[in-house]
């Protein structure tokens, strides 16, 4: 079902989103039980709600588009001499927010974006607690659904107004956030775990979101596409937006994300 405001979902974002929503419900038939926690090399968790949503994620994307190659965060040993002669590209980050799925917080998420020679030209991050999707095709506006299928169109809250609402990370917050923070002293500060920071920012409930230290590409690709769609920008330090799969890493540079580009970011940045 839509609302007022939204049109029918694109075959190709429908598809994305029902896989999305099979691979949540995967995830919460984990997420409902005792489960163990194994870690990676880089000490980040790891749980069988992972796997099984990039099993699902992968194979129903091969199917849905069998031309464009998918790299999920629990398969990206892709070396950069094959990876570079892909135009187009799925990033998949089958549970975003691990970290937060170990806490049982809810504050997790599944994020999924189709790259177009560097830039998201699609975005869908499906939150399998609430059952929420906010979801964005390149130049056909940002939508959000809830679990009964409503969908409404989204807007950033632009101009922004006083108080800034700043998403800090629950497992991230670092010292050079705190002191970005320290710039805006009347902002209002809201903690939330993953990339469900960029679907807040898209429908107007936050206003910035600063990281500073690494974050993968399929950490924030989707969410650009939505908050681009919807309004806002996803700026490296430079000003640009961020780009994917140009680079030998994988990993992200500093960004801030705003709702309202026309924020003076660079005022509060050292």
């Amino acid at each position: 079902m839509t609302t007022l405001g939204a049109k029918p979902a694109s075959a190709l974002r429908a598809g994305v989103i029902a896989l999305a929503e099979a691979a949540g419900r995967a995830i919460m038939a984990v997420y409902a039980k005792d489960f163990s926690v194994d870690f990676k090399d880089d000490r980040s968790p790891l749980t069988e709600a992972d796997m099984a949503s990039h099993h699902l994620l992968v194979d129903g994307l091969a199917r849905l588009t069998p031309d464009i190659p998918v790299l999920s965060e629990e398969s990206a040993e892709v070396p950069w001499a094959t990876r570079r002669e892909w135009t187009r590209l799925w990033l998949v980050d089958p549970l975003d927010g691990t970290r937060e799925f170990v806490k049982k917080n809810g504050e997790f998420c599944i994020c999924i974006a189709l790259i177009e020679e560097g830039e998201p030209m699609l975005g869908v991050i499906h939150s399998p607690v609430t059952g929420a999707t906010w979801s964005a095709e390149r130049g056909q506006a940002a939508y959000r659904r809830d679990a009964t299928g409503h969908e409404r169109r989204l807007f950033v809250r632009s101009p922004a107004a006083r108080p800034l609402r700043v998403a800090a990370s629950r497992s991230h917050l670092d010292a050079r956030t705190l002191a970005m923070l320290e710039q805006l002293p009347d902002a209002e500060r809201l903690a939330l775990g993953s990339a469900l920071k960029f679907g807040k920012l898209a429908e107007g409930a936050m206003d910035v979101y600063p990281r500073f230290g690494p974050t993968s590409e399929w950490d924030t690709a989707a969410g650009q596409c939505v908050l681009e769609e919807a309004g806002g920008a996803v700026l490296t330090m430079d000003g640009e937006p961020l780009r994917y799969n140009q680079r030998p890493t994988l990993l992200n540079g500093d960004f801030i994300a705003l709702g309202d580009p026309a924020l003076p970011w660079r005022n509060w940045i050292d």
